[in-house]
C-alpha cells in the first residue's frame, strides 16, 4: 500500500527507502515476517516470510482491515534494537521528516512540514532559531543562516546555518549537513556534494536530482550535482557579501567565527575567493579590522621596501613576540595578527594573487631587514672586534641549529635577537596542516634559526672592550639567554643559571 500510494508521484527515493528498510531488517533479524492486506477492492490478505537468504515463503494472511504489518524476530545478537531509546534514536535520525505520519508508542514522532519546505516570506527568525534547536538541541544560536528555494535548472531547497566556530582550532564537525530527498533522509555524509569548506556548515538540503545510490567518480562529474555545489557556494558567498555591506559592524563583530570558514574557502574554491577577497578582513593587533584594498592603503607610505614592495608584518602570538611588536612601533609599522590556524597557507595564498606583497613575521628577521630602506648604519665595533664578538657567541652559545651573525642594527634595538628564517618556519607549520610541500622536500631536521648580534648596541660594545675574559663570557651568555628568553626559548637549568647569574650582576 505504501508503495502504490507513492508510485504515481514518482517518488523513487521515497521508495528506494522504504525498499532499503526490508534489507536493512536483516541485519538485525533472523526472521521477517509481513501480513499486508491491499486497499484495492477485492485484494485477499497475504503473508511473507524469509529468513535473510534466497528463498521465501508466501501464503495466506490473516488481516481483516487494510495496511501492513512488518514483523522482525531479532537476532540474539542485536536484542539492543527492541530498547524504546534505540529505537527512538533510530526513528529521529531517519525519519524525522519523513512526508507521512509515523507514530512510536503512541506519538507521532515526525514533522511532515519541516521549515525547509514552506516559503522564506513566511517565516521569522524566531522560526529558522527553532528550528536549529530542533536540528542541533542544547548548541549554540547560529549566526546566520540562507534559505534555499531553487527549481530550474534543478530542484533543490534547504537551511544553511552559519555555527559559531573556535578560532584557533581546526577540528570541526563536518557532519552536521543532512541530505533529503522530498523528506526522505540520505546521509549525513555530504562531502562528493558541496565543497569541503561548505561542510564546516549546519543545516538541511532537499533535492531529488542529486543521485544517491552510484559511485563518487559519478558525483562528482554528474552535471546536476555540479550545478548544485556551485549554486550553494554562490549563495553563501552572496550572503556574505550582503552582510558586510549593509551592516559591517554587526559582520565585524562575528569575523572571530567566521575567520577559519572564509579563509578555508578562500583556499579551496577560486570562485569563492573572488568573491570573498571584497569582505574577508584584516586585523591589526590594535584590533581594527579592513578589507585588503583598505589595508594596503593604510601601510602603502611607511611600509614600502626600497624594492617597492608592500611589507606586511604580522605576528602569530602577540604576547611571545612582543619585543618584535614594540620595534616595529618605534617605526610606526603595523601589525597584524595571523595567528589563525589556516593562515600558513593563506599567507602562501595571498601572495601568490597580489603583486609586489611580501607577508613577513615580525621575528622572521631584524626589523630593519623586514622593510629595507635606503639607508645605512655604522657599526660602533671595528672590523676585529666583530670578529671578536662572532668568535665569543658561537662559541658561549654552542648550539648547531643557531646560525651567529652581526649587523649594525639601531641601538634602541635589542643587544642580540633570535630570527626565525621566514621560508623554512612556513614551510614547517605548512607541514603541521598538511599541503604546502612540508619539511618533507627537505628532510626531517631541526628549524634553523638566527642569532643576530647588534653591533651598534653599547653593551655589545662594552663586551669587547673588557679585559676581564671571565666578565666578557658572562655578559656575552647573559645576551644570550636575553634572546632566548624573548623568544620563550630559554628553559629548565639554562633558565635557572640566567636567573642566578642575573641577580650576581646587580649586586
Amino acid at each position: 500500500e505504501f508503495i502504490e500510494q507513492y508510485k504515481d508521484k514518482n517518488e523513487n527515493a521515497l521508495i528506494g527507502h522504504f525498499g532499503l528498510g526490508f534489507y536493512s531488517a536483516f541485519m538485525v533479524a533472523s526472521k521477517v515476517e509481513i501480513n499486508t492486506l491491499s486497499y484495492k477492492d477485492g485484494s485477499t490478505s497475504a503473508r511473507w516470510v524469509c529468513d535473510g537468504s534466497t528463498e521465501f515463503e508466501i501464503t495466506a494472511g490473516n488481516r481483516t482491515e487494510r495496511g501492513t504489518d512488518i514483523v522482525l524476530h531479532l537476532a540474539e545478537d542485536s536484542m539492543e534494537f527492541i530498547e524504546p531509546l534505540r529505537i527512538q534514536n533510530i526513528l529521529d535520525k531517519y525519519c524525522k521528516f519523513l512526508p507521512v505520519d509515523i507514530e512510536f508508542e503512541g506519538k507521532k514522532i515526525n514533522n511532515t512540514n519541516p521549515l525547509w519546505t514552506k516559503k522564506p516570506a513566511d517565516l521569522t527568525d524566531e522560526d529558522y532559531l527553532k528550528f536549529y534547536d530542533e536540528l542541533y538541541p542544547f548548541s549554540e544560536k547560529p549566526l546566520f543562516w540562507i534559505h534555499l528555494n531553487v527549481d530550474f535548472p534543478f530542484n533543490l531547497t534547504g537551511i544553511l546555518y552559519f555555527p559559531k566556530m573556535q578560532p584557533n582550532s581546526f577540528e570541526v564537525q563536518k557532519s552536521k549537513i543532512q541530505l533529503f530527498s522530498r523528506q526522505v533522509f540520505i546521509t549525513d555524509s555530504v562531502e562528493n556534494i558541496v565543497p569541503d569548506f561548505l561542510r564546516l556548515l549546519h543545516g538541511v538540503l532537499d533535492s531529488p536530482d542529486i543521485p544517491l545510490n552510484v559511485s563518487r567518480s559519478y558525483l562528482q562529474t554528474d552535471s546536476n550535482v555540479r550545478k548544485i555545489s556551485d549554486h550553494i557556494t554562490k549563495k553563501v558567498g552572496d550572503k556574505l557579501a550582503e552582510i558586510f555591506k549593509k551592516d559591517r559592524p554587526n559582520f565585524e563583530e562575528k569575523w572571530q567565527d567566521l575567520e577559519v570558514f572564509v579563509k578555508y574557502g578562500m583556499l579551496s574554491d577560486e570562485k569563492f575567493y573572488e568573491k570573498a577577497k571584497i569582505f574577508n578582513l584584516y586585523e591589526n593587533i590594535e584590533g581594527k579590522k579592513m578589507t585588503w584594498n583598505e589595508y594596503q592603503e593604510h601601510i602603502a607610505a611607511n611600509q614600502t621596501d626600497k624594492n617597492s614592495t608592500k611589507v606586511v608584518l604580522y605576528t602569530n602570538d602577540s604576547e611571545l613576540q612582543n619585543a618584535y611588536i614594540q620595534q616595529a612601533k618605534k617605526r610606526s609599522f603595523d601589525v597584524l595578527k595571523m595567528g589563525n590556524v589556516l593562515d600558513a597557507h593563506f599567507i602562501q595564498l595571498v601572495e601568490g594573487k597580489l603583486e609586489q606583497v611580501s607577508f613577513r613575521r615580525i621575528d622572521s628577521n631584524t626589523i630593519d631587514k623586514l622593510i629595507e630602506k635606503d639607508e645605512e648604519r655604522l657599526s660602533l665595533l671595528t672590523e676585529e672586534q666583530t670578529k671578536t664578538i662572532k668568535e665569543l657567541t658561537e662559541k658561549s652559545i654552542n648550539n648547531t641549529t643557531f646560525n651567529v651573525q652581526t649587523e649594525a642594527l639601531s641601538p634602541d634595538d635589542a643587544p642580540m635577537l633570535v630570527v626565525r628564517p621566514e621560508f623554512m618556519r612556513r614551510m614547517k607549520e605548512q607541514s603541521l596542516l598538511g599541503g604546502g610541500g612540508g619539511m618533507q622536500m627537505f628532510g626531517n631536521f631541526p628549524e634553523t634559526q638566527n642569532l643576530i648580534v647588534n653591533t651598534c648596541h653599547p653593551y655589545i660594545q662594552k663586551i669587547v672592550e673588557s679585559q676581564n675574559e671571565p666578565d666578557q663570557q658572562a655578559r656575552t651568555r647573559q645576551a644570550i639567554d636575553l634572546a632566548l628568553l624573548s623568544q620563550g626559548l630559554l628553559k629548565g637549568e639554562a633558565l635557572s643559571q640566567f636567573i642566578e647569574r642575573s641577580i650576581e650582576m646587580v649586586k
